[in-house]
């Protein structure tokens, strides 16, 4: 026998009993300050969108603070506080909950219910979690666009409340599972991330020998044009701008790799660069980026109209499908003509005349989307290490969801939850994994 089915016989021989959320704990909405109200130093806070951004279940320290004099109108939580973000867009996140463990008050923004109580802190916010909690959330949840649970409705929860010190097992059990399932997860995602990222490059070579087969077939059956027939080509502007720290995005030949452009990492303009940039010509989505200088050649598809080009780029705005475009710029054929017309010695560079000169195989619109939409499948399945990656790490995560509802749903089953062997098994596994890498 366990020990928590030790303590359930001991100190619940009648059973666990029910209560409301309002008969344990007194429940108020968040305070009102926003994003706006941050500084570097001050009164330490949480805003309600960091409950579904930043935090886990449990939580002792932030690095969020509101000026004082505007923390003097706010809703506090103490030390075993439970916060709850109570707006949300989906009815499957509203009511994500933290514990705050830290030792200090902090500040609550708004679109929040603050949970003061008896009970024990995790505890509470493990059943909060639970498919128990989810059922009645769903009932309670209201709205279309924004979803929203009132704090007044969160009296009406009912909650197993065993006593202390079975809840306290409970946690601890809950705990391990915790830091065991986040340890799988962990050599898990090492193991299989080693193995995908080699055969990735296989699967890669396989898609490169793929295209070139299917645009090579294009040569050889369909009419070839000029690049310069098929598609409208703009230089980019030769100045050199200023940058700011946001605002739209430049592209420079350093952001063209792999046929596609880091946003992220690319150096921004402000709205009147952007204007001077863009006069002749507004990149738009699914145009076509080429390096002119240096590292040559690269393709790379434009992410948006919200970008402008840097020195030594120009823009292909395709007249026929833009995707079999791309890939027949991307194919090995046009990478072995790219390097047979290229100019310079030290330098080499890539010219406008010889970029409208760039030979394109034109079949059917047909075939063309055909083409497109099988290489963008194969590409993607290709690149991507989560597509068919093995469901075991998402099946550890339902486990410990599974073990975590089953050991708060006691009182409902009559069960002893979890036998001794239940509880180690996911301890066994840990185990055996260790001694097969010794």
């Amino acid at each position: 026998m366990s020990k928590l089915s030790r303590l359930l016989n001991e100190l619940c021989p009648e059973g666990v009993e029910y209560k409301t959320l309002g008969e344990i704990a007194s429940i108020r909405r968040g305070g009102n300050f926003q994003k706006k109200h941050y500084v570097s130093n001050g009164i330490p806070c949480i805003h309600y969108g960091q409950i579904y951004t930043k935090y886990n279940l449990f939580v002792n320290e932030i690095d969020s603070y509101i000026d004082p004099e505007v923390a003097k109108k706010q809703k506090f939580a103490e030390s075993g506080d439970i916060i709850m973000a109570v707006t949300s867009e989906n009815v499957e996140d509203v009511c994500k909950c933290i514990a705050w463990l830290g030792n200090d008050k902090i500040a609550v923004s708004g679109h929040t219910a603050i949970i003061h109580h008896n009970q024990n802190p995790k505890y509470l916010v493990y059943y909060l979690s639970s498919q128990m909690f989810q059922n009645q959330k769903r009932k309670m949840a209201h709205g279309t666009k924004v979803i929203e649970v009132s704090p007044a409705k969160l009296n009406e929860v009912k909650i197993a409340v065993p006593p202390l010190e079975v809840q306290r097992e409970i946690v601890r059990i809950l705990d391990y599972f915790t830091l065991l399932t986040a340890e799988l997860t962990a050599e898990l995602t090492a193991e299989l991330t080693a193995e995908l990222t080699a055969e990735l490059t296989t699967r890669k070579k396989q898609y490169e020998f793929y295209r070139d087969y299917l645009i090579k077939k294009e040569q050889d059956v369909s009419e070839m044009k000029k690049l310069a027939d098929v598609a409208i080509i703009y230089d980019s502007l030769h100045q050199t701008p200023s940058y700011s720290n946001s605002g739209y995005s430049m592209v420079r030949v350093q952001d063209i790799k792999g046929g596609y452009i880091n946003e992220d990492k690319t150096l921004k303009v402000e709205e009147n660069v952007w204007n001077l940039f863009t006069k002749k010509y507004v990149p738009q989505l699914n145009d076509i980026v080429v390096s002119r200088v240096g590292s040559y050649g690269n393709f790379a598809l434009i992410p948006n109209n919200k970008c402008c080009l840097g020195q030594n780029v120009a823009i292909i705005h395709s007249k026929i499908n833009p995707k079999y475009l791309y890939h027949v710029l991307m194919s090995t054929m046009t990478r072995q003509w790219i390097n047979n017309n290229v100019k310079g010695t030290s330098q080499k560079s890539f010219s406008l005349a010889d970029i409208k000169r760039v030979p394109v195989p034109v079949p059917k619109e047909n075939i063309q989307q055909r083409i497109a939409e099988v290489l963008d499948n194969f590409e993607a399945i290709c690149s991507n290490l989560k597509i068919g990656l093995p469901a075991e790490i998402d099946a550890r995560q339902k486990q410990y969801e599974y073990y975590r509802d089953v050991l708060l749903t006691f009182a409902e089953t009559g069960k002893t939850i979890l036998t001794d062997r239940q509880t180690d098994r996911q301890t066994d596994r840990q185990t055996d994994r260790q001694t097969d890498h010794n």
